[in-house]
């Protein structure tokens, strides 16, 4: 696998290709060898190609880093091909299971301003901004955004 990888992360993408087909032929459930085989596609800008890998990947078991890799991939290429709702419905699974991954929160606000959910997204952008920004400006306003973000369509006064 490691082969593969190396591969397709120096550009030899066809290489990389035929390593896995290999792979996967003689263990098709192969999970990593999915991963792989799906993050291929991905960066060649293949997304459908990609999504059965991904599928497949997820569901035969990978782990840590690797499964989180593995939803945000199918999440966000649902996304990429119109698919919105069931980006939001991966990448919600990936923030159940990986609740502190900004990444994972990000794509998931971008998937659910897709599906019309304006609110839900711009309350989670709020929050991950309030969390990891130095920007002494917001900083300051910390509070107040805290308390907007979960209340956008209020009004006072």
């Amino acid at each position: 696998m490691e082969s593969a990888i190396r591969l397709r992360e120096s550009g030899d993408y066809q290489e990389a290709g035929s390593l896995l087909t290999r792979v996967l032929e003689e263990a098709p459930d192969d999970a990593e060898a999915n991963h792989q085989m799906a993050w291929l596609y991905d960066v060649q800008g293949c997304e459908r190609e990609a999504v059965p890998y991904y599928a497949r990947a997820i569901a035969g078991g990978l782990s840590g880093q690797e499964r989180r890799s593995a939803l945000l991939g199918l999440g966000s290429t649902y996304r990429a091909m119109g698919e919105h709702p069931e980006a939001v419905e991966v990448l919600r699974q990936g923030v159940s299971e990986f609740p502190a991954d900004r990444a994972m929160q990000t794509f998931l606000a971008i998937a659910l301003y897709n599906i019309g959910e304006h609110r839900q997204a711009v309350d989670l952008l709020l929050k991950n901004l309030i969390e990891t920004t130095s920007d002494p400006g917001i900083r300051s306003y910390e509070k107040a955004l805290r308390f907007y973000a979960g209340r956008l369509d209020e009004v006072w006064g």
